[in-house]
């Protein structure tokens, strides 16, 4: 008589285990903070840096001035990058001062002015009254754009508030630099006046919101 008893099935093989990964190299972090500790240890300082963006920012306005404007884009591209790292450096060093700070944010305002001001210069030439009172529209606003916010921290309110600080105008002067064979340098000098006029009157009325706003804890 057959037993009806199944015998038990044979054991199964477990599958063999996979072999540990290795943990994958970052050589790009690695040489990113070998640069850094370089940049670090060595003499550049901070002002350097933003004596450099100067510079670059001068020889751009000189080639906006000559009608080289895609060259001249470029170094303004460069220069504003340069303007742009003397800050961070500055934190990440250590070496700055608060000579340096005042030095990085007054160099700012004039080298966006002396491109505007080229870019007004080749507007002249081509008679466009429209296009050179922008590009005045566009430094004012921009200049006060920057004082709101310094005013602004004189009184213990802080002001980053507005659709284009710096960066942005950078970005849109730039990109009208970069183009301007194509058309784009006039209606860019419009955008940028608008948006920085805008900004101005967000910071205004910021100010103006947080400084009559009551203190916590007092009914007004």
């Amino acid at each position: 008589m057959a037993s009806d008893i199944q015998a038990p099935p044979p054991p199964v093989d477990p599958e063999p285990s996979e072999p540990p990964r290795r943990p994958r190299a970052r050589p790009l972090p690695n040489r990113l903070e070998v640069l850094r500790d370089r940049l670090i240890a060595s003499r550049l300082t901070p002002n350097q840096i933003s004596m450099a963006g100067f510079t670059l920012n001068v020889i751009a306005a000189v080639l906006v001035w000559q009608h080289e404007f895609f060259i001249g884009g470029v170094v303004f591209i460069i220069g504003s990058i340069c303007d742009t790292l003397d800050g961070g450096y500055s934190r990440m060093s250590g070496k700055g001062t608060p000579f340096g700070a005042f030095l990085d944010s007054t160099l700012d305002r004039i080298v966006e002015g002396i491109v505007l001001t080229a870019v007004a210069a080749t507007f002249a030439e081509r008679n466009d009254e429209l296009a050179v009172a922008a590009v005045v529209v566009a430094v004012m606003a921009s200049l006060v754009v920057s004082y709101t916010r310094a005013r602004a921290e004189a009184l213990g309110v802080e002001c980053k508030v507005g659709i284009a600080d710096r960066l942005v105008r950078v970005v849109i002067l730039s990109a009208g630099l970069v183009l301007a064979d194509l058309g784009v340098l006039e209606p860019a000098v419009y955008v940028l006046a608008g948006l920085s006029s805008i900004t101005v009157a967000q910071r205004i009325f910021h100010v103006r919101r947080e400084l009559t706003r009551p203190a916590a804890g007092v009914t007004p």
